[in-house]
């Protein structure tokens, strides 16, 4: 109950103000064309060191609240080498699942202001599907307050600036990526059934979605699935609906999820998915040298942080290489597929009641705004980063995936983070999204009826936001 409650306090601050949080749109500006200035270690310091003086004795611990180990790593490889002697970073990690990582992080913000300097919470992460409840909250800093100003910003995505705006205007957020989302299948497996491994041919064969029921069914005679299972497609679904998922304090079912449903239940019954679900065991071993499943509906993190490392033979924590010949790295490719679609994000805040400000501006500057580490980023991780310059050089020149078999897949994801939409996005969805999936499992697994299923996922939602109303 108390972890409810500490949801709800950041929770009302926005109620008012949701709409115009994410609804006005802004011109992205192109102005700054050199790469943002990130300051040394040394000047880092001393400027710390500065503000100790002025307003007291902080600690040298720089706490960062996180769900997984993806910004650490990201971290550690562009960052660490320049963090000032004598501090030290602390991640504080909970995984996301049944709301546990806001819970934790939502605890630490209200004990912010009695917390010893070492144990406050100094910068901290947030995805898209809960954004709104933090940025319209006093929990998070005005980022010029901090030290990251718009020129700092001026080449990033345009979507990724708005969102992590308050209901004033203020920029309560950064991101170092962006998420557009393609369509990644195994090359063989294209080669098998549709005779060619060509991302403009096999673009032709899933362009909408009635030709990607034909490819499915074409795949499941070859003894292949198109989707591994219930919830592949969700995104694509998800993020193209007409209306959030909350309208004032009451919960709706937008029709393209409906459409969603309607889908996985075919292809659960039709033998077109493997009846896995999301980051299973099972999930990920038909992304493996024996997996027979067609491809992945994965923004780009989901190549890096997902495929490539599941596609392995012998895995990296068995002295194992991300390289062409160990198990079917490389034998990938990306293309369109039926719809765009957006999936996930990470956003930096700065926490209010930080002790370390100058340090979480340098690390989102570096990360989030630096030309050199942005290429780096892409190069070496094959992410997609959120600077504009960097994306569309990289695209039109010499660019190769060696996952993706050589192929340069970025312009595909520059033209589809153009045309992301993030304004039907509410601080909900989270929790939201993971109860409508989980309800559904046990309607496409046959366990129950497509009623029983929907009843048990309004039961779900209201013990997570017993604020808001059902049907």
């Amino acid at each position: 109950m108390k972890k409810k409650v500490v949801s709800g306090l950041l929770c009302a601050v926005m109620a008012a103000s949701l709409v115009a949080g994410c609804s006005s749109k802004s011109a992205p500006s192109e102005s700054g064309s050199t790469a943002a200035d990130t300051t040394t270690a040394k000047e880092t310091e001393a400027k710390t060191e500065t503000q100790k003086e002025a307003g007291g004795e902080g600690g040298k611990v720089i706490n960062i609240y996180v769900w997984n180990d993806e910004f650490k790593a990201r971290y550690e490889d562009y960052y660490a080498s320049k963090l000032p002697a004598g501090y030290k970073v602390n991640f504080v990690t909970t995984p996301s699942e049944n709301n546990a990582y806001q819970n934790a992080l939502d605890e630490a913000l209200l004990n912010q202001n009695d917390a010893k300097p070492d144990d406050k919470v100094d910068m901290f992460l947030v995805e898209a599907d809960y954004i709104l409840k933090y940025v319209n909250s006093d929990a998070t800093m005005d980022l010029k307050d901090v030290g990251v100003t718009e020129q700092d910003m001026s080449k990033q995505y345009d979507y990724t600036k708005v969102i992590a705006k308050d209901s004033k205007g203020a920029q309560k957020g950064i991101s170092w990526q962006g998420c557009p989302g393609l369509y990644i299948y195994r090359r063989s497996i294209a080669k098998a059934v549709l005779g060619t491994d060509d991302p403009a041919e096999v673009q032709k064969a899933i362009n909408d979605w009635d030709s990607f029921d034909k490819t499915a069914a074409k795949m499941k005679d070859k003894g292949y699935f198109m989707l591994s299972g219930y919830d592949d497609s969700y995104r694509t679904f998800s993020n193209n609906v007409a209306a959030p998922w909350v309208n004032g304090k009451k919960i709706a079912i937008d029709p393209n999820l409906e459409k969603w449903v309607d889908q996985t239940k075919k292809y659960t019954d039709s033998g077109y998915n493997q009846k896995t679900t999301l980051w299973a065991a099972e999930w990920a071993s038909g992304q493996g040298p024996e997996g027979k499943v067609f491809g992945y509906f994965m923004p780009a993190w989901g190549v890096d942080f997902v495929l490539a490392k599941n596609s392995l033979a012998k895995a990296e924590a068995d002295g194992g290489k991300q390289e062409v010949g160990n198990g079917v790295y490389g034998d990938w490719a990306a293309t369109i597929g039926p719809e765009s679609y957006n999936w996930g994000g990470t956003w930096l805040c700065a926490a209010t009641g930080t002790d370390n400000a100058d340090i979480v501006a340098d690390i989102m500057k570096t990360i989030c705004c630096d030309d050199a580490t942005m290429k780096k980023i892409v190069e070496e991780k094959n992410d997609f980063v959120n600077n504009k310059t960097v994306m569309e050089a990289l695209a039109k020149g010499d660019y190769k995936s060696a996952f993706l078999g050589g192929q340069n897949p970025l312009q595909m994801y520059c033209d589809a983070a153009e045309k992301i939409d993030m304004s039907k996005i509410s601080p909900y969805d989270q929790g939201l999204n993971e109860s409508f999936q989980n309800a559904m499992h046990d309607y496409f697994n046959g366990t129950v009826d497509k009623d029983t299923a929907l009843k048990n996922f309004y039961i779900s939602a209201q013990e997570k936001y017993p604020e808001l109303e059902t049907q």
